[in-house]
């Protein structure tokens, strides 16, 4: 009887043995609320700020830091707490970790400004004025660059345009002819040029001086034509569709011409 008892307790010392070890399960780790965070924020700004007006600007400087933590305090609250890292880091010989705090509460609050005590501190006050004005400088759009002058004849153009526009005819037709002779560049212009001196001849019913700019326009376009509003004017309608028809039959005529490759 005792052998058999041995045994069992050997036999159930090895089962024990082999049995694969259960693994320890760790309880999950608190989650943080959004509104715990509001609240370690806060407490942090408030020490923050006490600490540095009793002068432990170490201990304020890491407070306010950790206020800033998730962003969850206001943007006010956040540019109060740079500025005070700011303060800090000047009076601590830290220009440009005093810059940078100065900078980043402009950033997050564009509100933000010194009081006039403030910013009139020998330490720091210098150093908010410049980078307040760097920041303003660099969201001032650049001043457009001056567009350069027209060409005399561009000028001429531009000019008899308004005196066409304005009903002064015959200083438009002048200002016009002149700018076509002098040497237009773009087609365009050209055309511009010849079509509105050629209303101006029209509307002073000067029919073939007018006919005349209308078929030197088919020599710089073939396929020139007037826009609906223009085309139907009775001043220049018949005189610009029989152009046209001229400056066809001259095209026919001088295709007719052209002598064949043999």
């Amino acid at each position: 009887m005792a052998t058999r008892l041995i045994r069992l307790a050997l036999v159930t010392a090895l089962l024990s043995a082999c049995a694969p070890l259960q693994e320890v399960v760790k309880p999950p780790a608190p989650q943080v609320t959004e509104v715990q965070l509001h609240e370690k924020a806060w407490l942090n700004f408030a020490s923050g700020l006490r600490q540095y007006e009793a002068g432990s600007y170490d201990d304020a400087l890491k407070s306010l830091t950790a206020s800033l933590d998730h962003g969850v305090l206001p943007r006010s609250e956040q540019a109060t707490a740079r500025k005070h890292m700011a303060f800090i880091h000047c009076v601590s010989g830290r220009d440009q970790q005093c810059r940078e705090e100065f900078r980043k509460a402009m950033e997050i609050d564009p509100k933000f400004e010194l009081t006039t005590a403030e910013a009139g501190h020998p330490i720091w006050g210098p150093i908010y004025s410049n980078v307040r004005a760097q920041l303003i400088a660099s969201t001032v759009p650049p001043a457009p660059s001056p567009k350069p002058p027209l060409a005399k004849a561009e000028q001429m153009l531009f000019d008899g345009l308004g005196k066409y526009d304005a009903g002064e005819y015959d200083a438009a037709l002048a200002l016009l002819q002149g700018a076509y002779m002098e040497g237009l560049v773009a087609k365009a212009d050209q055309i511009k040029a010849l079509k509105h001196a050629a209303f101006c001849l029209c509307l002073a019913n000067r029919s073939t001086p007018c006919r005349n700019e209308f078929q030197k326009i088919f020599e710089v376009d073939a396929d020139f034509e007037l826009a609906p509003a223009e085309a139907g004017h009775p001043a220049w309608h018949k005189i610009y569709i029989n152009a046209r028809q001229r400056a066809k039959e001259a095209r026919e005529k001088a295709a007719k011409n052209v002598p064949k490759n043999k």
